[in-house]
């Protein structure tokens, strides 16, 4: 079974943090329309919509990205940068530890799940205004409270820090836009979409690296779903450079979402369990 926990539309989503796109405004109606469309994408290509609880008082809580980074036998709880965003991830931490085992980004470190590519066992998380070289230095060995609880334990409990066994995390430099994902994103097993003007590719070597059309220099951000691509509407000259490599694209309209800096992979965490799970 494949989860996808999806959160409403804040009816204050005009009043979304913005940093590298102007202030525009939005029309919330169409926005929750837009986002409803989002869903039954997700249902359509397999997934199974689990919402976290409404919260009409945090205008951007619809983009539940940001709240956490779920791998394939726990999930790390976020700690966003920016402070009004942090109580997003407790309805949604209160959804995940139905599925893993929660760990916990640890103050001094921030980190958005936007700044987070998961490729493999592999993280390669984004250094930004929203997410700081601590967390980077957290995910690789844990914090305060994760090495105080370990601290005098056996050796086998010592090792255990945020991260499963054999994975790890690569700190990534990006400039000029949000997030990470902003940049660049995961379109096949070894093959990525990215603005190579806002990051560099040489911090990809081994992967094929598709840019996208520089007219769009906003079209990095894509979701992939098993062999289909979900990708934004507004980005068309890099649609069709896609589908000529062959990638399969669904395309969905979400303008009014993208007015909050946001992409087609921030309103969902993607996640998949065991069969017997109860969502």
């Amino acid at each position: 079974m494949r989860i996808a926990i999806t959160r409403s539309v804040s009816p204050r989503l005009a009043e979304c943090q913005l940093n590298y796109v102007e202030r525009q405004p939005i029309d919330v109606d169409r926005a929750v329309r837009q986002h409803d469309a989002y869903e039954r994408t997700l249902t359509a290509h397999g997934c199974t919509i689990v919402h976290a609880a409404d919260t009409p008082d945090m205008p951007d809580s619809v983009f539940v990205e940001d709240t956490a980074v779920v791998l394939d036998d726990l999930a790390i709880i976020a700690r966003p940068g920016a402070a009004s965003r942090r109580r997003e991830t407790e309805s949604v931490a209160a959804v995940l530890q139905r599925y893993r085992s929660l760990r916990y980004i640890e103050s001094p470190a921030t980190l958005d799940g936007g700044d987070v590519l998961v490729i493999g066992q592999k993280l390669y998380a984004g250094i930004s205004q929203r997410t700081n070289a601590d967390a980077v230095r957290q995910l690789r060995e844990g914090g305060p409270a994760e090495r105080d609880r370990v601290r005098g334990a056996p050796s086998s409990a010592a090792s255990r820090h945020l991260l499963p066994r054999g994975a790890g995390a690569k700190a990534i430099k990006f400039r000029d836009c949000l997030h990470l994902k902003s940049a660049v994103t995961l379109i096949g097993d070894r093959a990525l979409l990215l603005n190579p003007d806002w990051v560099d590719v040489d911090q990809f070597r081994g992967f094929e690296c598709v840019a996208v059309d520089p007219s769009e220099p906003h079209g990095a951000n894509i979701l992939r779903l098993d062999d289909t691509l979900i990708y934004s509407a507004s980005y068309p000259r890099s649609r069709r450079l896609l589908e000529s490599r062959g990638f399969h694209v669904d395309v969905l309209d979400v303008s009014e979402l993208e007015k909050a800096e946001a992409g087609v992979t921030c309103c969902s965490l993607i996640f998949d369990v065991v069969a017997s799970a109860d969502p």
